[in-house]
C-alpha cells in the first residue's frame, strides 16, 4: 500500500493540477526549488544531490516532475536539469529503498515522426488529406526525438530502464501529451497532441497505484484525440488508465 508520496516539480503547471489529488496519501512531500504550500516542502535544487537526498527517506512513490520542458531552453540549462539532476532523482531514489519512481517523460521522444506521414498531416489540421486509419505509434516504437528536449528525455527513459534492471526499484515512464495552463488545445497540433490536466492527473495516479509485477515501463497519456497518433491501450494495460477528455469537444 501506498502512503508516503515525494514529488519533485510540484509548483510547476502539472504538480499544481496533481496536488489536490494527492490527499488521500498520509504523507505527501514536494521537493522544490520554492516552498509549496500545503505540503511538507523541501527546498532545494535537483542539481545539489546531497541537499535533495534526505527529502527520499521513507518515501513509497516518487513522482519526478520536475523539467526543463521544451525546446526554448538553452542545452545547458536542458543538461543539467534533465540529465544531471534526473540521475540525480533516480540515485536519492534508489540509495533511500523507495519501491517505484514515475517519471515525466514526454511525447518529445518520438514527435520526430511528425515529418513523416501520415502524422504530418494529423499533426498540419489538413484533415481533408488524412487517411480513414493510421499506425498509432506505441511504447515499441524507436524514438524519434526532434529536438534537444526530446533527448534528454530520451535519455532520462535509458537511465529509468538501467536502474529498474539493476535494482528492486520499478520505474514507469509516462510520455505525457501537450497539457497547457488555459486546458485546451488551440494549434493544430494541439488536436493530435492535446491531454487535459483531468487526464494527466488520473494517469499519474493510477501510475502511483497500480499493482503489478512490471519493473519497467513506458507509456504514452494523452486525452482521447480523434487525430491522435500515440497508443493509449498500453497505458491502459499497464496502469488502467482510460482518458475522459478529448480535443474536438473544443472545435
Amino acid at each position: 500500500m501506498v502512503n508516503r508520496i515525494l514529488v519533485t516539480g510540484l509548483s510547476g503547471l502539472i504538480g499544481q493540477a496533481l496536488q489536490p489529488a494527492l490527499g488521500t496519501y498520509n504523507s505527501v512531500r514536494g521537493l522544490n526549488r520554492t516552498k509549496v504550500q500545503g505540503v511538507d516542502s523541501i527546498q532545494a535544487s535537483i542539481l545539489d544531490y546531497e541537499r535533495i537526498r534526505p527529502a527520499f527517506d521513507d518515501v513509497d512513490v516518487v513522482v519526478h516532475l520536475a523539467a526543463r520542458a521544451g525546446e526554448r531552453f538553452p542545452w545547458d540549462d536542458l543538461q543539467s536539469t534533465n540529465i544531471q539532476g534526473t540521475f540525480n532523482v533516480l540515485r536519492a531514489a534508489v540509495d533511500a529503498g523507495c519501491s517505484r519512481v514515475v517519471f515525466a517523460s514526454s511525447g518529445a521522444t518520438v514527435s520526430g515522426y511528425e515529418q513523416v506521414e501520415p502524422y504530418k498531416t494529423l499533426t498540419s489540421g489538413e484533415y481533408n488529406k488524412a487517411p480513414t486509419n493510421w499506425a498509432l505509434i506505441d511504447h515499441t516504437w524507436a524514438t524519434r526525438p526532434t529536438g534537444f528536449y526530446g533527448t534528454t528525455k530520451v535519455w532520462g527513459e535509458a537511465l529509468c530502464r538501467h536502474i529498474a534492471d539493476t535494482t528492486d526499484m520499478n520505474v514507469f515512464c509516462v510520455r505525457i501529451g501537450y497539457v497547457n495552463r488555459d486546458d485546451r488545445p488551440g494549434r493544430p497540433r494541439d488536436y493530435a497532441i492535446w491531454c487535459s490536466k483531468r487526464d494527466i492527473v488520473s494517469a499519474l495516479v493510477k501510475s502511483i497505484e497500480a499493482h503489478t509485477s512490471q519493473s519497467f515501463a513506458t507509456y504514452f497519456v494523452t486525452s482521447r484525440n480523434k487525430w491522435g497518433y500515440r497508443d493509449l491501450a498500453h497505458a491502459e494495460q499497464t496502469v488502467g488508465f482510460v482518458p475522459e477528455d478529448e480535443a474536438e469537444a473544443y472545435r
